[in-house]
């Protein structure tokens, strides 16, 4: 395995490609009890779209999701329990973009990794379980229906977009669930989970090549095609509805603002662009900032509100949130707020300041295994280095920070979702 070591961060890193196309990246944590394991697809509900095998591919709503939840169950075994019996947590979750499986534990880490690559590379559908799925799925959807958190966002999705698939549920609906099949899910497994498209991370007191060659056993040396995606999204800069509501049992209205970014390139670009993003929410409506202590002064805000850069494959967004008896007046706020700042600007002393503290949080996001995980695997994908990040801190400059508000924070740009009370 490629050993590389980071100064800056105190942090080491052993990486390399098996046979069969898979990444493996190890962060050793010498001392520490705690393992953590993600393995990680380049599959999330935005691609639903695809050429495989030269055939032209379009699935429903929410078949990433689904595939997640029935990747647990293996001929006549119970996977949880399993993990239980190995005195492991196991858990999953699927984005917009990726689709991760995890484990943490604190003895018996090789038969809980190799269990985690068996049974998330194993696939099984039977037809009466995938029927009984849809209304555990179902159920769940309605939970997230009930969500004022929930829907606020997603009803600010589709008010921004107009053809990116992340103005659709990641969960999709009661009706596209309904058109899953076994053989649908057979086909996204045989398209996204091949190992070419996968990363192994581990964070613990692990043996990095150990690690590799439990990989190796269970997954073999086999490599198979992965699908292409297909991204017809083009979007204009422009929101197709400036402003959505919706009635729900809440106290006090509740709401999301945003503002549409071009989607962000691969390698050092991407993750320059988001801190280039950070940056400027943090400027413009950060708790530090003249138009958070006015507008919190003024009741228009709460310790609710919160908000920052946000990336998914294809598209970018500015975007904070939380409780406010008037949101309509919070958006015209920052509206008129960055007008000030970019007339007023700031001054390099502060700016610095502003990418220290940044630079801070980001470092000490690295005492999370999970945050260490997430974010190796996510960077993966985009072709970057995570741990490079202390040096696109030290590049980014005033002058793009102030060009990404002149072009980003406009009224054209901009969509408002609001959850008010019935």
């Amino acid at each position: 395995m490629m050993k590389m070591h980071y100064p800056k961060l105190d942090e080491t890193v052993y990486r390399c490609q098996l046979p069969c196309g898979l990444t493996v990246a190890v962060v050793p944590k010498p001392g520490f009890t705690r393992k953590l394991a993600y393995f990680v697809t380049d599959f999330g509900s935005i691609h639903s779209d695809f050429l495989l095998d030269g055939q032209e591919y379009h699935v429903p709503a929410g078949v990433a999701h689904y595939l997640e939840h029935k990747l647990f169950e293996l001929p006549g075994r119970d996977v949880s329990a399993e993990f239980a019996a190995l005195g492991a947590n196991v858990n999953a979750f699927t984005g917009y973009d990726m689709t991760a499986y995890y484990f943490s534990c604190t003895e018996n880490f090789e038969k809980s990794l190799a269990l985690l690559l068996e049974f998330v590379s194993t696939p099984y559908f039977p037809a009466e379980s995938v029927v009984r799925e849809q209304g555990i799925i179902d159920q769940e959807i309605g939970m997230y229906l009930d969500s004022p958190e929930a829907r606020v966002f997603d009803r600010l999705m589709e008010a921004m977009y107009r053809r990116h698939p992340i103005r659709v549920p990641i969960l999709g609906s009661g009706e596209s669930i309904r058109e899953i099949t076994p053989e649908i899910l057979e086909l996204c497994h045989r398209a996204f989970y091949a190992p070419g498209n996968m990363i192994l991370c581990v964070v613990g007191d692990v043996d990095p090549e150990e690690v590799a060659n439990i990989a190796n056993r269970v997954l073999g040396e086999e490599s198979r095609p992965v699908a292409q995606k297909l991204r017809a999204w083009q979007e204009e800069m422009t929101c197709p509805e400036p402003y959505t509501a919706q009635q729900m049992e809440v106290a006090m209205p509740t709401f999301q603002l945003g503002f549409k970014c071009e989607g962000t390139d691969m390698g050092e670009a991407a993750i320059r662009a988001e801190v280039v993003g950070d940056l400027a929410a943090e400027a413009l409506f950060g708790e530090s900032s003249a138009l958070y202590l006015k507008m919190y002064e003024s009741g228009l805000i709460d310790a609710s509100f919160g908000g920052g850069f946000e990336t998914v494959d294809g598209g970018a967004m500015v975007t904070c949130g939380g409780d406010s008896p008037e949101p309509e007046k919070v958006r015209d706020a920052i509206l008129a707020g960055v007008k000030v700042l970019l007339e007023t600007g700031i001054d390099e002393e502060s700016f610095l300041r502003m990418k220290r503290s940044a630079l801070g949080r980001r470092i000490r996001d690295l005492d999370s295994f999970d945050s260490t995980c997430f974010r190796i695997c996510a960077y993966h994908f985009s072709q970057f280095d995570y741990f490079q990040f202390p040096k696109v801190y030290a590049e980014v400059t005033r002058k793009e920070v102030f060009e990404f508000l002149t072009r980003v924070v406009t009224e054209q740009r901009c969509a408002l979702s609001v959850i008010t009370p019935i």
